[in-house]
């Protein structure tokens, strides 16, 4: 089951710039990138990897052989083609 893009917060599109920037991420490495914004420096690493983990669950993101480093698999910011 994919995330549709209205369900995405606003830490998941950061997320996803992030993997735009890199061909993979992990929690700490986006936290350090989230602590640099003035928006986000109170963000833990445990939630940033709450978030990886909830993108992987939902097919979007692929935990390489779980070692916490994640790759994007489906973006779910362009799933616009289902329109209503």
């Amino acid at each position: 089951m994919t995330l549709a893009p209205e369900k995405l917060r606003s830490i998941d599109h950061l997320l996803l710039e992030y993997f735009d920037d890199k061909q993979c991420i992990t929690a700490a490495y986006a936290q350090k990138r989230l602590l640099n914004d003035d928006d986000h420096d109170e963000v833990s690493r445990a939630y940033v990897s709450q978030r990886l983990i909830n993108l992987a669950e939902h097919n979007h993101a692929q935990n390489l052989l779980d070692t916490e480093l994640y790759e994007l698999v489906d973006d779910p910011r362009g799933d616009d083609d289902d329109s209503k």
